[in-house]
């Protein structure tokens, strides 16, 4: 198993390398450069050129790309243009939001469409197959700003179930303690603040659980189709071998591996997308920030984000890879 994720770590390296160029390039061919992203259409060209000394644009190109990766290895990534605070700094105080929301999003969409996409192969054609069908479709179709909208409007506002914003209610005093505000409220001992932030996190991480609830259904669905038509099963079945070890042992465990590259992509989709979620319920989450970054045309913030989900997406894809190995142990071999 260690081989295996030094052998994974080490392929992982070429890929940062090459995502690294390609942002690299994409910076230095900004209508105007980076600076004019900066400080915008009107600036005069001494303050273009000032900008341009501060951050080391006028040297030649290898120069430039040496220290763009020489801070990027330090997880230097700046300074913010609208807080003037370091971007990894703004990031570690408003990422464990977007993790929770995404975890519990996640969550939501393994917990309802594993079984869901499972009794809907099982029951091939019946009405249970097609309701889940016909759901995750409209699940995949419907924006995700849209169905925010609704949920707001009629559990929030309408029957007052959920709050509409924030991560608290205002009056509510949390004890920070690692920045995830349900853990911080059980290892501090206050429970209120635990339940009010799940409160808070329910209408936005079933907004967002909305897309991936319906792809884990239609691929758990496929899947199990695909196995219940494999020899070994029906031989298992016709040893007389009870129906729940059938299941667990040979249809749900091969079904599970396309599952698994969905489950991953999805959650790394999910930390990267949360921008429209956590605007419309006012979330104070990395997905938040990023659009007041991108209104602001705040450069650091923009390159920062972009490098930090594609480490996100490579430890993501990294435990895809050692949760195959768990599963199917003929993937280690390879």
């Amino acid at each position: 198993m260690l081989r295996l994720v030094v052998r994974r770590l080490l392929q992982l390296i070429p890929t940062l390398l090459g995502l690294s160029v390609l942002l690299f390039l994409w910076l230095n061919r900004l209508p105007g450069g980076p600076a004019s992203a900066i400080l915008g259409e009107r600036a005069t060209e001494a303050e273009v050129a000032r900008i341009n000394r501060a951050l080391g644009l006028d040297q030649p190109v290898y120069v430039q790309y040496g220290r763009f990766l020489k801070r990027i290895f330090e997880l230097d990534l700046g300074t913010s243009v609208q807080t003037g605070q370091p971007v990894w700094d703004e990031f570690a105080v408003r990422f464990p939001a977007t993790v929770e929301l995404s975890l519990m999003a996640m969550a939501i969409a393994i917990a309802v469409g594993i079984p869901l996409g499972y009794l809907a192969a099982k029951r091939r054609g019946g009405w249970l197959d097609v309701a889940a069908v016909s759901g995750s479709l409209v699940g995949i179709c419907i924006p995700v700003f849209f169905l925010a909208l609704i949920l707001k409007g009629i559990f929030a506002v309408n029957l007052g179930i959920f709050p509409s914003y924030g991560r608290f209610t205002t009056g509510i005093d949390a004890t920070s303690v690692t920045g995830f505000a349900v853990l911080d409220g059980i290892l501090t001992g206050e429970f209120d603040a635990s339940w009010d932030a799940i409160m808070h996190l329910v209408l936005p991480a079933v907004t967002l659980a909305s897309i991936p609830l319906a792809v884990i259904v239609r691929m758990t669905r496929a899947s199990v189709l695909e196995v219940l038509g494999e020899d070994y099963v029906r031989t298992a079945e016709s040893k007389g071998l009870q129906k729940r070890v059938v299941r667990a042992r040979h249809v749900l465990r091969n079904a599970m591996l396309p599952v698994i590259t969905a489950v991953g992509l999805l959650t790394g989709s999910l930390l990267s997308g949360a921008v429209l979620t956590e605007s419309v319920f006012s979330f104070n989450g990395i997905g938040n920030f990023i659009r007041t970054a991108i209104d602001a045309r705040d450069y650091p913030v923009l390159v920062g984000f972009i490098m930090f989900i594609a480490m996100v997406y490579v430890l993501i894809n990294l435990l895809v890879d050692l949760a195959y190995s768990l599963i199917d142990p003929r993937v280690r071999v390879h």
